[in-house]
Order: C-alpha cells, then sequence, then structure tokens
C-alpha cells in the first residue's frame, strides 16, 4: 500500500566567517542524503517556521525558529561565528523537498524564505553523559522594516524601492500618490430592508 508523498523541511545557513561551510539541518532524526548526495542533519525539531509567512510579508521584525537537537559539529559552527562576532549576515534558508512514495528526494528544494542572521541564543542542556544543543536564531530579510534607514514609516521613494524589489518586473509602485486621493471619497454602505 502506498503512503502518498511527502515533504522535508529542510534548513541550511551559510556561515559567514567559515569559507565554503555550511549546515545543513532537516525536521527529522538521523541523517538524510538529498539527490546532489548532501547530508542534512536531523535536528529533533524545528519551531517558528509558521511564523515565515509574516516574516516575508513584512509583518513581523524578527523570525525566530528554534532548532532543538542539534549535532555538535553545527552547534560548534555557530558558536564559532558568534565569538567571533561574524554571526550577523550569515545566510539563512527554509527550503521544502517533495519525496516520492518511498520518502526519496524527487527534484531539486525549492526555497520558501531566505534571511540572514540578526543573533542566535544558545540553550545547553545536560542530562547524565547526554548533551543537547538549542538554538535560537533570530532572522531578518530584505523586507524587514527596521532595516529602512529613515525609520519605521516608508516614505514614497521607500516605498517605490521596495516594490521594485518585490516586483521588479511589475508596473511601478503608486500607492503613495493613490492614497490621498481617496480623502475625496465617500463610502457608501448597503441599505437592507
Amino acid at each position: 500500500m502506498s503512503s502518498g508523498r511527502s515533504i522535508r523541511i529542510l534548513i541550511q545557513i551559510d556561515w559567514v566567517d567559515v569559507a565554503e561551510t555550511v549546515s545543513r539541518l532537516w525536521d527529522g532524526s538521523g541523517p538524510y542524503i538529498d539527490a546532489d548526495l548532501n547530508v542534512w542533519v536531523g535536528a529533533a525539531a524545528l519551531s517558528g517556521i509558521t511564523g515565515v509567512d509574516m516574516a516575508i510579508n513584512g509583518e513581523a521584525v524578527v523570525l525566530n525558529i528554534e532548532l532543538s537537537g542539534v549535532n555538535s559539529t553545527n552547534s560548534d559552527l555557530a558558536w564559532l561565528s558568534f565569538t567571533n562576532n561574524e554571526i550577523i549576515g550569515s545566510i539563512f534558508r527554509i527550503l521544502i523537498q517533495t519525496c516520492d512514495d518511498y520518502d526519496q528526494p524527487v527534484g531539486d528544494p525549492e526555497v520558501k524564505f531566505t534571511g540572514t542572521i540578526d543573533n542566535i541564543i544558545f540553550h545547553d542542556k545536560a542530562a547524565g553523559d547526554d548533551s543537547t544543543s538549542i538554538l535560537i536564531v533570530e532572522v531578518v530579510n530584505r523586507f524587514t522594516l527596521r532595516r529602512i534607514i529613515n525609520g519605521s514609516v516608508l516614505s514614497d521613494t521607500d516605498q517605490k524601492a521596495r516594490a521594485a524589489i518585490l516586483n521588479p518586473a511589475g508596473n511601478p509602485d503608486r500607492f503613495a500618490e493613490r492614497v490621498p486621493l481617496m480623502l475625496d471619497k465617500t463610502v457608501s454602505w448597503p441599505q437592507w430592508n
């Protein structure tokens, strides 16, 4: 009996201070090997993924992703970047990999979110001989309003520049021109009898 297609949530971090060093994590346990023979290490749980849509739309200032069960190699890379004050700017990607009925990857993973690390918080827990690292990664992207030079309010120029990045092939943004025109409009509500 076929179990149907499944997906895997993948996290890729390109560390800024260590040349060509990439951490690859996935929402599961054990190693996962993709079609390009890259090894993705299981992170026991990923939380905060549901906030991705708010970060993409500029509604969230920071996307907080909690990675628990991170192995020592990836935790050490994060700590090295943090202690060298080079954690900011590391590229953080969330990808979706479609799998077939046998949980084998189908095609290339699709990038759903790209941002840069703004901060990282470490929580290490030890119980007996076992230790677990929890990393809370604070990620910002190009739509984050706090990155705008003039503060939290978009000027007409900022809005047009932001719209050109979001929609490079589309019509130029005219939002700031059209809002003052709404001052002369009257909203009529229907009268239900």
